[in-house]
């Protein structure tokens, strides 16, 4: 993690206005296409939603198990435990019969939020997921001989001058019973010429059945060192500690065209206004303090913690905070229990959801709040109530919340931003 220049820098971060970053000060990185939860007819993707459910459980059961790891459990937000494994077949087994009357389709119309990396010398090319909710990269390596494996591009350090083995295994458990897990190397990783050299990542020889569907190869983690299974720092801020970036900043934009991943400052060309900063709290993530969620002019949860997490499409609150939140939509039911999902009805969508820290209301269309239909009447919302062990007053907000604004990641600032989509 980056260290604040002051006290004085730290106290003044909760509520700035700051001008834009000239762009030439950093590089873009374009997005390509996501596989959503919405199918192309519209309606809800229940199993795709489910296995989201267990990815970003297991995600975090990780990032929880490496935060006691290299910080000890002082570091926790209140609440915060170490959730059990969670499993696929279980968490959707009660809602097979509801699964059977739906009708879905193959693929959805969302984005992807991954771009093209190279590593090693020469750069060997891979499809990587940019994700602010974790810390460590991982690809496939040439010993993965699962079908899993089978379509992706694959690490072979037999072809790169600069590789070197390390000490150690990585390894993250899922819920289907396989796991991603690897070697550990170093090597030159470049992403749209950032260079991070002798970076630590995992050419991972295990590769999950929740992965192998995907287009994508791998994870690029963009969260703080304190969460890293590797013990190591992540790609962005060996960046900036060898001088390959000046600014200990990126930023996200997220939409259905035009996504992009800015490296070393923010492009000023997709927001309007000055960037609304808010300090990180606690170890390990993008979290941010004190925010309310809203319902138009009423506050229906106060005082929360919010994680802000590109790697999962899903709004996730506490379970009974969520249910207190959709009492205030006229019409909601639960949908799912199992899973925390809710719906509501079509024809009355919620447009002014918002997130607040104190500073300007961060609203979710009503598009993005749109999870698909269900039934002729309802469909799902994008916030669920679900415990993925982060604390007991924690939300971790994911792209639906983020799709609707400029999102800047600070470590200079040790802050988390927000700014209009233009």
């Amino acid at each position: 993690m980056f260290v604040q220049s002051s006290l004085v820098t730290l106290a003044l971060a909760f509520f700035v206005a700051a001008s834009p970053v000239t762009e030439g000060l950093g590089v873009r990185i374009p997005f390509e296409k996501r596989i959503g939860l919405i199918t192309e007819d519209g309606w809800f993707d229940h199993e795709r939603a489910v296995q989201q459910v267990v990815r970003d459980r297991n995600k975090h059961r990780n990032n929880m198990m490496n935060l006691a790891r290299n910080e000890g459990h002082g570091a926790f937000n209140e609440g915060a435990h170490i959730r059990p494994v969670a499993n696929y077949s279980t968490m959707y087994k009660s809602n097979k019969n509801k699964r059977q009357s739906e009708s879905l389709t193959d693929e959805g119309g969302d984005q992807y939020w991954a771009g093209n990396i190279a590593i090693g010398t020469p750069g060997q090319t891979f499809l990587i997921d940019f994700d602010t909710g974790s810390a460590d990269l991982w690809v496939p390596s040439v010993d993965c001989t699962s079908t899993y494996c089978s379509k992706k591009h694959k690490y072979n350090p037999a072809s790169s001058s600069t590789d070197a083995r390390k000490s150690g295994t990585f390894s993250i458990q899922y819920g289907d019973g396989s796991t991603v897990s690897g070697p550990v190397y170093t090597d030159t990783v470049s992403v749209a010429g950032v260079k991070a050299k002798n970076q630590y990542f995992s050419p991972v020889s295990t590769l999950s059945s929740m992965f192998g569907s995907q287009s994508d190869d791998g994870i690029l983690g963009m969260a703080f060192p304190a969460i890293s299974n590797l013990k190591q720092s992540p790609f962005f801020n060996t960046a900036k500690s060898q001088g390959a970036v000046k600014s200990g900043v990126f930023g996200f934009k997220l939409a259905k065209s035009g996504s992009e991943l800015y490296l070393g400052g923010t492009d000023s060309s997709l927001y309007s206004g000055s960037i609304e900063y808010h300090p990180v709290t606690g170890s390990g993530f993008w979290q941010i303090a004190n925010a309310k969620v809203n319902i138009g002019t009423k506050t229906v949860q106060s005082g929360i913690q919010t994680i802000i997490d590109s790697g999962t499409t899903i709004i996730y609150g506490p379970p009974s905070q969520v249910a207190a939140f959709y009492k205030n939509i006229p019409g909601s039911k639960v949908y799912d229990s199992s899973n925390g999902f809710y719906s509501y009805p079509c024809n009355s969508a919620p447009s002014n959801i918002g997130f607040n820290w104190g500073g300007k209301t961060w609203t979710i269309s009503a598009a993005k709040f749109n999870f698909g239909q269900i039934s002729a009447t309802q469909c799902v919302g994008a916030i669920a109530g679900q415990d993925l062990g982060l604390g007991s007053n924690t939300w971790l907000l994911g792209d639906s919340f983020m799709k609707n604004v400029y999102s800047v990641f600070s470590f200079d600032k040790n802050s988390v931003g927000f700014a209009t989509l233009r």
